[in-house]
């Protein structure tokens, strides 16, 4: 296939699921008075349907690669202990405290001296 007729495949998707999308809007407002159960099932095979549309198209392909690309970059994360976190935590916290201190005894001081020059 060319690759301009790729492209005006590509469109005609995209306006499909858009088009999904709204349907799925329309309906959730418009059976408004069925179970919400029913609804979001509803809801949700529209946009399974929908996602399916998408990733046919050249860019929800390469999304759909770059997803899985970043599902393999999290399993190679390193996660830190419990130890590690709250003691990472405590610092953060102590840090957070002497700087609203600092900051504090800051605006009084030049709060007073502003007042000295002023008056």
């Amino acid at each position: 296939m060319s690759e301009a007729a790729s492209n005006k495949l590509d469109s005609l998707k995209w306006v499909l699921v858009a088009l999904l999308v709204g349907a799925g809007i329309y309906g959730n407002s418009y059976f408004s008075d069925e179970s919400l159960l029913y609804r979001v099932i509803g809801l949700l095979v529209v946009a399974a349907v929908a996602l399916a549309v998408a990733v046919t198209t050249a860019r929800g392909d390469s999304a759909w690669t770059m997803i899985k690309g970043a599902r393999t970059e999290i399993r190679k994360v390193i996660w830190p202990t419990r130890q590690e976190t709250t003691q990472t935590t405590m610092i953060v916290m102590v840090f957070v405290v002497v700087c609203g201190l600092f900051f504090w005894a800051l605006d009084s001081f030049l709060g007073w001296l502003f007042s000295l020059l002023l008056v």
